[in-house]
């Protein structure tokens, strides 16, 4: 062998990588890693501690030439996804040990009988690892009994522990902010601009407790008005490398489930120091705008204030005096809707997408039971409060934007939105094309046109569902970013996420990056796109842990109408059948292609969006109103499955089905094709 290869041999089976350990329900582990087509294959025994999910750092040991795929072992743990686990209790006399319910080659974990926390044998509880050496079995402690009636919680809490979040701080982030004092400094008070006589106040939904956002309104001697956007100063209270910093960073954002809130920083910030109480001074960090009654911005000043909420309003209260116009300080806040309404057309006209969602919550009993479902409507008091928050993001992103360290950009978190990706956007295009909507392709400018002018078009047609669905599937994600590629969506050259630090960490290390430029003392800190990464992939995991808490609401809120049937729309298509959401509900289920096939084979038109029977012709596309029976709530699986109901069948709870089919199968030998949906 030639010396060269046998050197390139030897370099590669010391190569090592970061990645992601998934292990699969037989055992076996793989580790994905960026930039890299294939995944590294790892045996049990060289997992070295790791779980799934954790970021690994993985050594090659075998010669892929060989043994035809990389394998490798796990050298080191760079971080776990999950140290708390929901599991049972197995005590002897003198130890005891915590077996937990997710069994991906998760070992038990001694418990030591004064980390008990009172669990008795067998009971349910929260447990978290506190120790684990090569070699050995973890050690931990319980950190909660469970309720085990309590089906919901234990069910909440699974879900936020399996997506990487805790349930618990630890006990000195606890401490640090206990001991951070309730009444604020006179000497931090004087460094500030006092906006404490200028009327202020908050718009918030009806249930928050924590207010990080308030506007104050005054009308200066030039007749223009001086409009500030208040934010709570967190970055004041958390310092950075504390017990509290690092716990917010590991968590990067508060998860919002329909029965509770999994906050970032410990309630005692979150709703009491820094939430902007009414009738409270409190420190925030500000964006002041000098606005024309026309609604040209003049002038712009950025920094530290101490304010004084005179009043909470929430969005109905303000909606109100909007279309009333009349209520507590109606002219305040009608002004400043007409200001808000003026900056949103002029978003629109200069590139924004006007992509409109229904979002939706449930109502809920005292023991956190779905017994109804409210459609939250994006009306003017949200545009209002909307507005305004993205003046103030896009003015603190413009003024990091200028500032240069040795002739460079300083590292920065930019929240940025790349342009549609052309794969997705060309089959969309041709599939708008069929309603007769033509795209511009020549620019991404030409784009946002294009798709603005079709969701105004197909206002209120039958389409409008669909094509606004599908229009959103084409648009990329947005992500914080140290490279500032700008805010497609919105049409903003400059953006960044400053409004929200109490449940948001991107916003925290934005104020302190504000403060440093402000304060002409910047440290350029090399690890901040590493930081963006991590705070996109924990807002990803709160997304899908809301996304499954939901779901599971739908099916608790379901699983008692089982054989009953709705009217419902096509929300989804696949090779294996289509998703259904209610109309009255917005609870979505699958009705799967093999509960179809006594009808007629139906096979998936990918570029139609629709399934379509090889016999009948019958379609069933995206956007297609259907009536649809409920046949399973499974709460396990968070799954619902419908039936189709055939249109004018006889159909009942016992025997519809059957009727159904019956009815069906008479018109495929009569030979004439059946109504097409």
């Amino acid at each position: 062998m030639p010396k060269n290869s046998k050197k390139k041999k030897q370099k590669t089976a010391q190569d090592t990588y970061k990645g992601v350990l998934e292990i699969t329900r037989s055992g076996m582990g793989f580790v994905i890693v960026d930039n890299r087509d294939a995944d590294i294959m790892v045996r049990p025994n060289d997992f070295n501690t790791a779980l799934h999910g954790d970021k690994v750092r993985v050594r090659i040991t075998g010669d892929p030439h060989k043994t035809g795929r990389l394998k490798g072992e796990i050298t080191e743990v760079i971080q776990r996804k999950q140290i708390q686990f929901i599991g049972k209790i197995e005590l002897n006399n003198n130890f005891a040990f915590f077996v937990a319910d997710n069994n991906r080659n998760m070992p038990d974990i001694y418990i030591p009988l004064s980390g008990l926390n009172g669990a008795n044998n067998n009971d349910r509880v929260v447990a978290k690892i506190t120790n684990w050496e090569k070699g050995r079995k973890p050690q931990g402690e319980v950190v909660q009994v469970m309720n085990a009636a309590d089906e919901n919680d234990m069910a909440m809490k699974e879900l936020i522990m399996d997506n990487g979040f805790s349930i618990s701080f630890p006990e000195e982030a606890i401490e640090e902010s206990e001991r951070l004092p309730d009444t604020l400094s006179s000497k931090e008070i004087k460094k500030r601009k006092d906006f404490r006589d200028i009327l202020t106040f908050t718009i918030d939904p009806a249930d928050a407790k924590d207010f990080d956002d308030a506007i104050s309104l005054r009308t200066l001697k030039n007749d223009n008005y001086e409009i500030g956007v208040h934010i709570a100063d967190v970055s004041y209270y958390v310092e950075p490398d504390t017990a509290l910093d690092k716990e917010a960073y590991s968590r990067a954002t508060s998860v919002y489930l329909p029965d509770r809130v999994n906050p970032m920083l410990p309630e005692h910030i979150s709703n009491v120091l820094c939430s902007l109480r009414p009738k409270e001074d409190k420190f925030t960090f500000s964006a002041v705008f000098e606005i024309t009654p026309r609604g040209i911005i003049k002038d712009i000043w950025i920094g530290r204030t101490v304010i004084h909420s005179n009043h909470r309003f929430t969005y109905e209260e303000v909606q109100e005096t909007i279309e009333k116009k009349d209520g507590l300080y109606k002219d305040e806040v009608l002004l400043l809707n007409k200001l808000a309404q003026g900056f949103r057309k002029q978003r629109f006209k200069k590139g924004a997408i006007n992509f409109s969602s229904t979002e939706v919550r449930f109502k809920l009993d005292e023991n956190a039971k779905p017994i109804g479902v409210i459609v939250k409507e994006n009306k003017e008091a949200h545009q209002l409060i909307e507005e305004f928050m993205l003046l103030a993001n896009k003015a603190v992103a413009e003024m990091a934007g200028k500032v240069k360290v040795n002739k460079k950009s300083i590292p920065f978190p930019y929240r940025v939105h790349d342009t549609p990706d052309k794969e997705k956007l060309l089959p969309f295009m041709e599939f708008a094309k069929k309603y007769g909507h033509k795209f511009d392709t020549k620019t991404p400018e030409s784009i946002a046109a294009s798709f603005n002018q079709m969701l105004e078009d197909v206002k209120g047609k039958p389409e409008q569902h669909v094509l606004e669905q599908l229009g959103i599937r084409t648009m990329a994600k947005a992500v914080y970013a140290t490279e500032n590629i700008g805010h497609y969506g919105l049409g903003f050259e400059n953006y960044c996420h400053f409004t929200s630090p109490i449940r948001r960490y991107p916003d925290v290390m934005v104020h302190r990056i504000i403060q440093e430029i402000l304060d002409e003392d910047i440290s350029v800190d090399k690890k901040m796109e590493e930081k963006c990464k991590h705070c996109s992939e924990r807002e990803r995991a709160a997304m899908e842990t809301e996304r499954a808490a939901n779901k599971y609401k739908q099916v608790e809120f379901m699983k008692d109408k089982l054989g009953e049937e709705f009217d419902g729309v096509i929300s989804g298509v696949s090779s294996f059948g289509f998703w259904v959401e209610t109309i009255e509900h917005k609870c979505e289920g699958l009705v799967s292609v093999n509960s179809l096939l006594e009808y007629d084979d139906f096979r998936h038109s990918e570029s139609d969006y629709c399934l379509v029977g090889q016999r009948t012709g019958r379609t069933f596309r995206m956007g297609d109103k259907v009536r649809i029976q409920l046949v399973a709530a499974n709460l396990t699986k968070r799954q619902l499955d419908y039936h189709w109901v055939l249109p004018g069948a006889v159909h009942n709870k016992s025997n519809g089905h059957e009727q159904t089919a019956k009815k069906e199968k008479k018109k495929n030998k009569a030979g004439g094709k059946t109504n097409k949906k």
